[in-house]
């Protein structure tokens, strides 16, 4: 690498010249200048400046073994060597994809047998979309094509991925969605439960507006409802005990397939291989990325289930859908050391029994009793912080979101990288994170609140 010949400022403005980045706003960007990251071990990320940052947020949600693990690019290396590249059309295979399909099948709940690549979380949703409505169409039922899909949930940034999300800017800035998409409401009691109304309740009544949008379309229109098993992006919205098995009895009642978004919960991150394991779904369809390679190769995996894939076998006919990259033997190669790795070390069991519920107790301890927190939440080793400008009412700060971000600004202040959601603070970080560094975690953290009391009330 030839970075290290490049001061940061020269960084910053060729990155400014050249470099468009994802979910930015590239005036303010070429304003301030980018963080450049140069390296990364273990839980913590370096920048340019050699500060040392904890990573509270694996990456981007995926690096779930940490930075810095040779086997996985020795894998690579070997199968560049062996086979850079070659296609899964033309009825070809390689090997790598092949081993990987059976061990996502065994660490799969027992329905979920086959496996479709592609290279992003976004492009297994809309190979999901693809797919359920092909199902359908096979079924002798084309008009049963509606997805009912919830408000605030991230499906990925594509075209079709927007669409099936719930996030009103992206929608408006699309300016034409994909069609036969309804959004109703999620299952976020801190903002939406109604006065003494319990966790149960709540969960009821938002799985009932599932039922209410199935009703509204007719049975017979409506092909599936889409979900994450906890709302990552959207401010890791952990719903009820009681929302999940009821989706899943409506569902079933109406003859609605169920697609399970688990991009973000895959592969550890609730303390078991799926959240569709912690919750005790039955999904149809199950969309998995990011920690599926730990993110040192891009790679996504739709898991689909029995159903599905026997009308695809007994009634044949060609899925017109596909990528160049499906089924990459490198990231395939890649895949199967980091599952490895996950098993090996125990991190799954680890999450479950351990440091998931150590995470949960500190976030309680020392977290919830600050003067911003308005709630604190968590599931395995996904996490959340809500900020509020009056704890009692949960009134927020103005203008909205404006709070969290300081809050995150300090935080990276103290070497510890968080991200803001709009007004929740989310950790997603490494599942290699032990006590020790939960501990570290929560110290920089209430410095970082404390700071950001400080700015807000001069405000």
């Amino acid at each position: 690498m030839t970075y290290q010949n490049y001061s940061l400022k020269q960084l910053q403005q060729i990155d400014a010249a050249h470099h468009l980045h994802p979910f930015t706003d590239h005036k303010e960007l070429r304003e301030t200048g980018s963080r450049i990251i140069t390296h990364a071990n273990g839980p913590f990320i370096y920048d340019s400046e050699g500060a040392e940052i904890l990573d509270g947020m694996a990456g981007l949600w995926c690096v779930n073994i940490g930075y810095g693990r040779n086997e996985l690019a020795e894998a690579a290396y070997t199968q560049m060597k062996e086979l850079p590249y070659y296609n899964s059309f033309f009825k070809c295979s390689t090997p790598t994809p092949v081993l990987l399909s059976r061990k996502l099948a065994e660490i799969a709940p027992k329905h979920v047998n086959q496996v479709f690549y592609g290279s992003s979380g976004s492009e297994a949703n809309d190979t999901a979309l693809r797919l359920v409505r092909h199902y359908w169409g096979l079924e002798g039922k084309p008009e049963k094509n509606r997805i009912i899909s919830r408000k605030m949930a991230y499906h990925g940034s594509t075209v079709a991925g927007t669409s099936l999300g719930g996030m009103d800017a992206m929608h408006k800035q699309l300016g034409g969605a994909v069609p036969n998409i309804v959004h109703v409401m999620m299952p976020y009691a801190y903002e939406l439960a109604l006065p003494g109304e319990s966790d149960h309740d709540f969960g009821l009544r938002a799985a009932k507006a599932v039922e209410d949008a199935i009703l509204e379309a007719g049975a017979d229109k409506v092909a599936a409802f889409i979900g994450e098993p906890v709302m990552g992006a959207g401010g890791v919205k952990i719903p009820p005990a009681s929302y999940w098995p009821e989706v899943q009895r409506i569902c079933r009642k109406y003859d609605v397939l169920l697609m399970l978004d688990e991009v973000i919960t895959g592969y550890g991150r609730t303390g078991e291989w799926f959240a569709a394991q912690t919750f005790g779904i039955e999904p149809d369809t199950i969309t998995t990325a990011k920690a599926l390679t730990s993110g040192y190769q891009p790679l996504s995996a739709l898991l689909v289930g029995d159903r599905i894939a026997a009308t695809l076998v007994e009634k044949g006919g060609e899925f017109y859908h596909g990528y160049t990259y499906s089924g990459h033997p490198v990231a395939c190669a890649v895949a199967l050391k980091n599952l490895e790795i996950i098993e090996n070390e125990g991190l799954v069991d680890r999450v479950r029994n351990e440091t998931g519920p150590y995470f949960a107790k500190a976030l309680q301890e020392r977290i919830a009793g600050h003067d911003l927190v308005g709630e604190v939440r968590s599931i395995g080793l996904m996490g959340a912080i809500e900020i509020v400008k009056d704890k009692a009412t949960k009134e927020r700060f103005l203008p909205s979101g404006s709070a969290a971000v300081t809050v995150r600004d300090h935080a990276i202040g103290q070497g510890m990288m968080l991200r803001a959601t709009g007004d929740t603070m989310i950790l997603s970080p490494p599942l290699i994170w032990t006590r020790d560094t939960i501990d570290m975690a929560c110290e920089r953290i209430v410095r970082a609140l404390d700071l950001a009391q400080a700015d807000l009330r001069k405000r």
